[in-house]
């Protein structure tokens, strides 16, 4: 435990390409810093949409080969942000994507969003004992916008913060260890709201059509919102991360969609509610560094 970087960031999400979308500035801006960026990806999003015509085949309904496919997806946009330290819960494949909330797929053996939380958050206490991180970064507990594998990366990832700090639980996994601040992934209203009218105004050149403010994860009134990560010096890296993406993200002029090709703001700002731990900011103000006042 000794060698560990002085400032140590986990993140934990659901899908290839959720890490760049949401938090790729940030992650590039620590791993720049010289801090230990660890994710963990819950399952390797076999049941998305595919948006470039010569991938079709690789979709769940003909080859059902996304999957692996995204993982290589996913090891490049890491390069990009310079994150060696990614990984998959319980191995790759060990949880497979659940589909949109309501979908037969939801209910299909070795889905995410049917495993036992339990059974899942052994294998990120796990990670949480050996990386010992004072930062985790995830979901709200609607997971941002509802997604079932999204709901429940926000369970097993609190689930195992709270089963790593307890002395008693599975001390073969590693010593115990308290997790100092969690965050929720955020979008301030404000924020959204004028991403989009510049979106809008560009239409025509940009993307056929506009994404409703709703589709947006984890957008909320600017109150809640605690802290703040200035990433535009790493703005290339989170391009070119999305960009890497390219079975899910389509990217242009500061700009993406996804597969229903409605144009999102890219955002090199990005924003966090600090759900357990103590602020580092004066009171009324924002955060700007997730590991403000966090002992090294």
């Amino acid at each position: 435990m000794t060698d560990l970087p002085a400032r140590r960031l986990l993140l934990v999400h659901a899908h290839p390409d959720d890490e760049s979308i949401n938090n790729g500035a940030t992650m590039a801006k620590y791993a720049a810093e010289g801090a230990r960026v660890t994710l963990v990806t819950c399952t390797r999003g076999e049941e998305g949409e595919v948006i470039p015509p010569g991938l079709a085949h690789l979709a769940p309904d003909r080859e059902d080969r996304l999957g692996p496919h995204r993982v290589g997806e996913l090891a490049a946009a890491m390069r990009e942000l310079g994150v060696t330290d990614h990984r998959f819960l319980g191995g790759p494949g060990r949880f497979r994507d659940s589909g949109m909330m309501g979908v037969p797929q939801n209910h299909r053996e070795g889905a995410f969003w049917g495993t036992p939380v339990d059974i899942a958050a052994a294998h990120l206490v796990e990670v949480v004992r050996e990386v010992r991180p004072q930062v985790l970064v995830t979901y709200d507990p609607d997971g941002g916008y509802g997604h079932p594998d999204h709901i429940q990366a926000h369970r097993v990832a609190v689930r195992a913060a709270d089963l790593a700090a307890d002395p008693s639980y599975a001390p073969g996994l590693g010593a115990p260890h308290t997790i100092a601040k969690i965050y929720w992934n955020r979008v301030p209203r404000s924020a959204a709201e004028e991403g989009f009218a510049a979106l809008r105004a560009a239409t025509g050149t940009v993307f056929p059509g506009v994404a409703a403010l709703e589709d947006v994860p984890g957008v909320v009134d600017d109150e809640l919102v605690t802290t703040e990560i200035d990433g535009t010096p790493y703005a290339d890296r989170k391009t070119a991360a999305m960009c890497a993406h390219a079975t899910q993200i389509t990217v242009r002029d500061g700009f993406f969609a996804l597969s229903n090709n409605l144009g999102q703001p890219l955002f090199t700002r990005e924003w966090y509610q600090l759900a357990r731990g103590a602020s580092g900011a004066p009171a009324g103000e924002r955060e700007t560094d997730l590991f403000a006042g966090v002992a090294a």
